[in-house]
């Protein structure tokens, strides 16, 4: 089975997915987790710090987009390798970088042209993937909040690039559309709503448990399909 945990900025998707890990080694189940690109992206800082002039003379949001689509084309790559009862759990996935890179372009950040550029690309990559047993994960866990828990948890993060407050705007285009991406255009898996306003895996052992418990049922679910559920 293959999970993504998916979300806005700062809502927690490593939390949730080493929780999952936890849970599922717990019960004898074998899990991989797929972290994104943060630490060791050379990109993601200059994307936050440098002036509006400063990205676009360097073309740092469209640099940033090939960085995070290359990198999750190979966690994609990678994840296929790990075959049952393996669990692979990936921090974000591909389809969401499309998203981001459509933020981008209605922001200006992004040319048409490039946009253009960035989805030829996407679908040469997903049309690779067709040849793999499986590209698109069987469950997204998708963390929704409100902005001012988006707000709250990006602060408590406490990553230096992310707290700029002139940066509060960006995080409100992308978040004012995500909800409507996920429930209406994202097509790929079955998809587990989780509401971040009233949950905390880090802090709250019980939101830790339900959380897990809640990615059980619908995964048994999904399985009842075609398989005998697990849990």
């Amino acid at each position: 089975m293959s999970i993504v945990i998916g979300g806005m900025i700062g809502l927690g998707k490593t939390s949730v997915a080493d929780t999952l890990s936890a849970h599922f080694k717990n019960k004898g189940i074998e899990s991989k987790v797929f972290y994104e690109a943060v630490d060791d992206n050379p990109i993601l800082p200059l994307y936050y710090e440098l002036t509006p002039e400063e990205l676009d003379a360097r073309r740092i949001p469209f640099l940033l987009q090939l960085f995070f689509l290359n990198k999750r084309f190979k966690t994609v790559k990678d994840c296929s390798n790990w075959c049952e009862p393996i669990y692979t759990i990936q921090d974000r996935s591909i389809y969401e970088d499309w998203y981001f890179a459509c933020v981008n372009k209605n922001l200006g950040r992004i040319s048409e042209l490039e946009f253009k550029i960035y989805e030829e690309l996407v679908d040469n990559m997903l049309e690779e993937l067709n040849e793999l047993p499986k590209k698109a994960p069987d469950l997204m866990v998708y963390l929704k909040g409100s902005f001012d828990t988006v707000i709250d948890r990006i602060m408590a993060r406490g990553r230096s690039f992310e707290i700029n407050p002139e940066l509060k705007e960006y995080y409100f285009e992308v978040w004012k559309g995500y909800d409507e991406w996920v429930m209406n255009q994202y097509d790929a898996s079955e998809v587990l709503v989780i509401d971040m306003d009233t949950t905390d895996v880090v802090k709250s052992n019980d939101d830790a448990l339900r959380v897990c418990r809640d990615v059980e049922e619908k995964l048994n679910e999904i399985l009842s399909i075609t398989k005998t559920p697990i849990f």
